[in-house]
């Protein structure tokens, strides 16, 4: 692969996920800590108007509409698709971007700790995967490669290489210190990271790299008025990356009934109870545990 010559720092695509927009304020007024040699570092603030009026989004999710039909659509004119189409003019265009590579920064409400999701699994990604485990162990790296990055919805796809940094459990339009902080350790990781492939100096990394493969969303029960009838099982809640096996509880029903996972496979739940998911009725999402070899 190419050398990674230009990186952004996105913060802020949602605007009640304040860990990265305070990151971003703290690297603008003093940008030492993210600049590495041979790279240039930029930082973007994705959605001023959101973070403004204290909400995750003003129209519709920012990070939804980075696929080519969107941002070529002119009919699609609402603020957050208005502002997705001067953000791929700034840093894109998709396809043929001005930046290499995009770190977005983000929060989840779910207890998900330090993770990375990467949107890729070729040999630059593992590799990448491999250095951040190996140098923050308490990091969790997530695979969402089952569509190609070029039809990927989101922000970071605009370039050929990018990735989500996903951090919590913080509640939406809180700072807390520790979150923050892993934040800023991983995005550090991964400048260091592409610092060293740019030299050919990258140390010797492990055989191979655990990682959760996303599999698939849940929803949560509703009944035929839409009126949601259960909600994430106790067992289940806070779990994240923690064994679900077949038959155990996942839904706990207001009437007192439960809903057992039915699928033929160990799964790892992860975004459990996501706040901002509420919107479209999901529950969770489902991984496989999986081990890839390092090239």
């Amino acid at each position: 692969m190419d050398k990674i010559n230009s990186v952004t720092i996105v913060g802020g695509t949602h605007g009640n996920e304040y860990s990265g927009i305070y990151l971003l304020r703290k690297w603008q007024k003093s940008s030492a800590a993210i600049q590495r040699e041979g790279l240039t570092v930029d930082t973007l603030f994705a959605n001023t108007s959101a973070f403004e009026n204290n909400k995750r989004y003003l129209d519709c999710d920012l990070n939804r509409q980075f696929t080519h039909e969107r941002l070529n659509d002119r009919t699609l004119s609402n603020y957050e698709e208005s502002r997705a189409k001067v953000i791929n003019a700034q840093i894109g265009p998709k396809g043929a971007a001005k930046s290499d590579f995009i770190i977005d920064l983000h929060n989840t409400t779910s207890n998900m700790g330090p993770s990375l999701i990467l949107l890729q699994s070729d040999a630059f990604n593992v590799k990448m995967a491999a250095y951040v485990k190996q140098h923050m162990p308490e990091a969790v790296i997530i695979m969402e490669d089952q569509i190609p990055m070029d039809e990927q919805p989101y922000l970071c796809s605009i370039t050929k290489q990018g990735v989500i940094v996903e951090v919590g459990p913080q509640p939406q339009s809180v700072i807390r210190q520790d979150v923050l902080e892993w934040m800023e350790t991983l995005t550090t990781h991964i400048l260091d990271y592409l610092e060293l492939y740019n030299a050919d100096k990258l140390p010797a990394l492990p055989a191979s790299v655990e990682v959760y493969e996303y599999t698939e969303t849940l929803t949560l029960p509703m009944d035929e008025h839409g009126e949601r009838i259960g909600m994430v099982h106790r067992n289940v809640q806070d779990q994240d990356f923690k064994a679900l096996n077949p038959g155990d509880p996942i839904i706990a029903l207001f009437d007192g009934g439960e809903i057992c996972w039915e699928g033929d496979y160990v799964a790892y739940p992860h975004f459990i109870n996501e706040a901002a998911y509420y919107d479209n009725n999901l529950a969770m999402s489902l991984a496989k545990k999986r081990v890839l070899e390092v090239p």
